[in-house]
């Protein structure tokens, strides 16, 4: 395994962590989340590279546009949760109380 690849499946795994561990705020997990989705549109950009293979593929840009409507979404769930319970925290979203 190269260098780059360990580096992006630990980067992969390092965030995935901090999403099952770290979940304080609405705000980490979206972090989270958002490195996730980084390591995995840099690895699959990089992967023709490596594998020197001169192909154009839709896979990345298809990550990326998830990635934005991903954090759009999570974006617009951190405001409409700190409007109705005045904060971010995950401890506060009961799905029995709304």
């Amino acid at each position: 395994m190269s260098f780059l690849r360990l580096s992006f499946c630990s980067a992969f795994t390092l965030s995935s962590l901090g999403l099952a561990f770290h979940r304080a705020h609405l705000v980490s997990a979206l972090l989270c989340l958002e490195s996730m989705m980084l390591s995995m549109y840099i690895a699959l950009s990089t992967w023709p590279i490596e594998s020197q293979t001169p192909s154009s593929s839709l896979t990345p840009i298809l990550m990326l546009t998830f990635s934005a409507c991903e954090a759009g979404t999570g974006l617009a769930m951190l405001v409409a949760s700190t409007r109705t319970h005045g904060s971010d925290h995950l401890q506060n979203l009961n799905l029995l109380q709304c």
